[in-house]
């Protein structure tokens, strides 16, 4: 017996259902890789950010995540070089959906217990996401801006409900806009951290400011 449509799970009805010690015998996510393309990028390398955000209360399958991630890179290694982008998925599927599986072959009505003890076993997991919530985010450089957004418009179709793609005001994966990044670069406040940065808030011990102010 196949795995169920995912139509069948789309909407979030019950609490959340984590994998834990009394929930076991959970199918591993289909999706294992979060971060694509150039993930180590100097945080100045990368000012655009795109995201895929739902407009919808929904769960998206890990199968769907997947589906998504593959059609992303796929467009963007093809069209700008996978040294030239980093692509993030932002949802992880932590929620289990359960099956209560039915015999269908010759003479089941005498094996089956109908809804008596109808609770089932776990059959996947999948992403619960809120309107407004990012699925998906990239960061590359100002000339790419059509292919990510194509990029983002191609990945779309792999998911149920309705996404926007919107671009962000924000430099990159950091908190700060476009013209406040560039007015605390030029007075040495920031910290760079990889593809993120830190606001050096100049408190703290002596030795810390020092060391701030060697490099």
């Amino acid at each position: 017996m196949g795995r169920r449509p995912a139509r069948c799970s789309r909407y979030c009805k019950n609490k959340p259902y984590p994998k834990s010690r009394f929930v076991r015998a959970v199918p591993d996510p289909k999706i294992r890789i979060y971060d694509l393309g150039r993930k180590k990028a100097h945080v100045m390398d990368f000012p655009l950010c795109v995201h895929l955000v739902s407009n919808e209360y929904e769960q998206l399958s890990s199968e769907a995540l997947e589906a998504t991630r593959i059609c992303c890179n796929k467009y963007l290694a093809k069209n700008v070089g996978k040294e030239a982008f980093h692509c993030r998925i932002r949802v992880h599927p932590y929620h289990v959906v359960r099956i209560n599986k039915m015999l269908t072959c010759a003479g089941a009505d005498r094996l089956q217990t109908g809804m008596r003890g109808a609770f089932g076993k776990p059959m996947g997991t999948v992403a619960r996401v809120n309107i407004g919530q990012s699925i998906l985010s990239v960061r590359s450089r100002d000339a790419n801006k059509a292919h990510v957004i194509e990029a983002l418009r191609r990945s779309k179709m792999k998911l149920p409900g309705r996404q926007l793609i919107i671009v962000s005001r924000k430099w990159g994966f950091t908190k700060w806009n476009r013209e406040e990044f560039e007015a605390l670069r030029e007075t040495g406040n920031l910290i760079p951290d990889g593809c993120h940065c830190k606001l050096f808030n100049n408190r703290g011990s002596m030795k810390k400011w020092y060391r701030f102010m060697s490099q």
